[in-house]
């Protein structure tokens, strides 16, 4: 049994994981969500769609502002993050990623970096092996440029009841072992994992787990653990239902991990409401490691936003 936990409080929340004008709600709304919350300001993410995503039961997700009947979807594109933080400059820091096969899209990050004054590299989420020659050329522009990397793991095969590999279509970027030879290759870049394909790997159940968001007990030899010890240049963003779900499946090693690994992990919801919040406030935490994971981590990697 946990001993009792303080109460969850920290001086400054930091949303690393978010987006704009998405699932039904405006960047306005997004704002009040965050006031509602007690999150300082937030990181706004795109999502380019390419020539190898298609967003299918995605769509209403995206703003309808875009949607053509004879055009594919852009997804969540820079313009709607340019507009969001010119609207609500204390609230958010923009970040952008250009889909890897788009041409040049290394001096396209350059570019919006310079123009726009884009500080995060994100989301990375495309139907690409990490260590694509033109994924690694993206990264070491982002790292030559400072800025950290938001990827999106979802593993391309999952076991079925019957231990029959399943391929998943909704797959982006690989295996952990496509992510360790990006970060083998990229040693300057700062990555930011994120995703079910990147949390199922906090187990070692990993290869035999057959759900997208496994939720018994963390079992030893997850390879995480050892990507962190070997790879400085990684850490991690606690958003969406895949890193709640990693901590809240095994609270005692959910303390053991945040505490471990305190200065490299990042608050993050990737979607609205406070249920993150909510299960930290379970977890009996020093104050240094709640305001290093809520603040301090993401203000090392990306300044804040003008007060």
């Amino acid at each position: 049994m946990l001993p009792s936990s303080p109460p969850f409080s920290s001086p400054r929340i930091v949303d690393s994981h978010q987006h704009a004008n998405w699932c039904g709600r405006s960047a306005a709304s997004l704002v009040d969500d965050l006031r509602e919350h007690s999150i300082t300001y937030a990181w706004l993410l795109t999502w380019c769609l390419g020539p190898t995503e298609e967003p299918g039961r995605h769509l209403h997700y995206f703003n309808p502002i875009h949607y053509q009947s004879d055009l594919p979807h852009p997804g969540m594109p820079l313009g709607d993050v340019v507009a969001a933080c010119s609207a609500f400059p204390t609230r958010f820091v923009a970040g952008y990623c250009p889909h890897p096969l788009w041409p040049d899209a290394p001096r396209l990050l350059e570019a919006a970096h310079s123009v726009h004054g884009v500080r995060v590299c994100g989301e990375w989420k495309f139907r690409l092996a990490f260590d694509d020659p033109r994924c690694l050329e993206l990264f070491r522009a982002a790292g030559a440029l400072h800025m950290p990397v938001v990827l999106h793991l979802d593993v391309p095969y999952l076991l079925d009841l019957e231990g029959k590999p399943q391929y998943q279509p909704e797959w982006y970027g690989g295996t952990w072992e496509n992510l360790e030879r990006a970060l083998r290759a990229c040693p300057q870049t700062t990555f930011i994992g994120h995703a079910p394909g990147f949390w199922r790997e906090i187990s070692g159940d990993a290869d035999t787990e057959p759900q997208a968001y496994p939720k018994g007990p963390i079992t030893a030899g997850g390879r995480l653990g050892r990507l962190f010890a070997d790879y400085p240049n990684l850490w991690a963003d606690l958003s969406a239902e895949s890193g709640r779900t990693a901590l809240a499946r095994d609270p005692a090693h959910a303390v053991r991990f945040l505490t471990q690994h305190a200065d490299r992990l990042l608050f993050g919801r990737d979607f609205y409401g406070g249920k993150l919040q909510d299960l930290l406030a379970t977890l009996p935490l020093p104050p240094s490691v709640v305001d290093a994971i809520c603040w301090r981590n993401a203000e090392r990697l990306v300044p804040p936003p003008p007060a």
